[in-house]
């Protein structure tokens, strides 16, 4: 049986995905057939109804949720991951992280905000965080930082291995919104998952999960198997980066969510509700 399987080029999916698609284990029948997009195509893809099996955001997860049910494998949560806020502006870093989770002044309201997508869990937290920020211009990840430099944009929100290289370009960071996050909840930050189509046989539902979560422990005990494949999607990037990119969004929760991640995954959810950046959530968002 072949499945259609989305994920990013980005080094966490494809140290995850490496053993499963290159049948380092053993698929028990199962061939996938790949699509690479950047996070915001994933997103509307899912929105679309378009693939059996794909990552995408767990804010845009709200939105798929009639589709799509979450697979207990494959996550990317945990602490310290959140994406970052940053600036060209020094002067403009110590306004903004006074007025963290409270009103802005309206000076301060229309500053213009590169964001990598509408439905990016990192869009979602700076709802959170700055809810009057609402100049946003959509952006692909990686044009953000060149996008400040350039002035076209006040603030950046970034995310991936961005995080790694804005100050060497003299950028600042104006709040790890992760940070935030987890100040005000406790919990890991849910920033993508790994769903699959309702529709399809439960016990092809399982067994995916199964072998996600098997090429994931492959990933972590031959570290170094993917390598050729992960560097091959990440040609410009340091390997000292791509791998600090990898270990900091796959852990634990990406083998298995355990209880902490499925709640995690709930609160914010409940949080989003409730103060008004998704739907009521009405069907079970896990799979059982």
């Amino acid at each position: 049986m072949e499945l259609t399987l989305g994920f990013s080029p980005c080094p966490n999916d494809t140290f995850i995905f490496d053993a499963l698609i290159h049948h380092k284990i053993d698929t028990k029948g199962l061939t996938f057939r790949v699509e690479y997009h950047d996070v915001e195509t994933l997103n509307d893809k899912a929105f679309n109804n378009e693939l059996d099996i794909t990552k995408l955001s767990y804010h845009a997860f709200a939105y798929a949720v009639q589709q799509y049910e979450l697979l207990d494998a494959g996550s990317a949560l945990g602490f310290g991951v959140g994406p970052l806020l940053i600036t060209k502006s020094a002067d403009l870093t110590t306004k903004l992280k006074a007025y963290a989770g409270n009103d802005l002044p309206a000076a301060l309201e229309d500053l213009r905000v590169g964001i990598p997508g509408k439905y990016t869990t990192a869009n979602f937290l700076l709802g959170l965080a700055f809810p009057a920020l609402q100049n946003k211009q959509e952006l692909v990840f990686s044009d953000i930082e060149q996008a400040l430099l350039d002035n076209t944009i006040d603030l950046g929100l970034i995310i991936h291995e961005n995080r790694f290289t804005y100050q060497d370009k003299g950028l600042f960071k104006v709040m790890d919104l992760g940070d935030f996050w987890e100040r005000t909840t406790s919990n890991p930050i849910p920033l993508g998952g790994i769903v699959i189509k309702r529709e399809l046989p439960v016990d092809v539902k399982l067994l995916v999960n199964q072998l996600i979560k098997e090429s994931v422990e492959y990933a972590f005990a031959n570290p170094k198997s993917g390598l050729e494949y992960i560097r091959s999607y990440a040609q410009e990037m340091e390997e000292t980066v791509m791998y600090k990119h990898i270990e900091l969004y796959v852990n634990k929760y990406s083998i298995h969510l355990g209880t902490e991640g499925r709640s995690a995954v709930t609160t914010l959810f409940e949080k989003a509700h409730s103060v008004g950046l998704i739907p009521q959530i009405e069907k079970n968002i896990f799979l059982t």
